[in-house]
């Protein structure tokens, strides 16, 4: 017969079960956690920052685009500049970006409207963003090398013209000596800019 205190293994069993059942239940994955928001009450609106974007405060570039409030705008001052989500890796070999300018004068509301005329001859349709209806073109534009797509957003709303732009652009990668590899595919990078899209917000 085995002598001495006989150990407790059903209570050190116990104790493992329930270290697992706690460790089981220990959140490892942030993937469901909401993306942050830019929420801008001066301008009257909020738009989330999606996972692989950030944000600035300028429209400044080192490829072909101005830096106007809107894209196509020439000397029209009549709006700022807000932001720009920026796709990570945008360089100059492909660049793009959701920008969003905000214009609260007569002038900028009388022709918030207004589609291009110069570049290619933009496509016009109409949709409804964050419950307002905007008018939306597509068009291109280009300079020697370089080149620009873009889908814009317009509307007039309380008191504001608001003027989104998704932004694609770069430089024609066999130029470069050797030719450039692309930080991502065009195509990529529109699916980015209209699921951004998606997260903004009248408030």
């Amino acid at each position: 017969m085995a002598s001495g205190t006989p150990r407790p293994t059903w209570l050190l069993l116990l104790l493992l079960t329930w270290l697992a059942s706690c460790t089981a239940q220990t959140p490892t994955s942030t993937a469901h956690q909401p993306a942050p928001e830019i929420v801008d009450s001066a301008h009257g609106f909020a738009i989330a920052v999606p996972p692989g974007m950030y944000v600035r405060h300028h429209f400044r570039r080192s490829y072909l685009g101005s830096t106007a409030w809107k894209s196509f705008a020439g000397e029209d001052a009549h709006g700022k500049p807000v932001l720009a989500l920026v796709l990570d890796g945008s360089n100059a070999v492909t660049a793009a970006e959701l920008r969003i300018g905000v214009g609260d004068d007569a002038a900028a509301r009388m022709h918030c409207l207004d589609v291009p005329t110069s570049g290619v001859p933009a496509r016009v349709s109409h949709v409804t963003l964050a419950g307002v209806p905007f008018t939306r073109f597509h068009t291109a534009d280009a300079a020697m090398s370089h080149y620009l797509d873009v889908e814009a957003h317009r509307a007039v709303h309380d008191g504001r013209c608001y003027a989104i732009d998704l932004l694609v652009a770069g430089t024609r990668p066999e130029v470069y000596d050797p030719p450039a590899s692309p930080p991502f595919r065009q195509d990529d990078a529109r699916q980015h800019l209209h699921d951004a899209l998606a997260g903004f917000r009248f408030l």
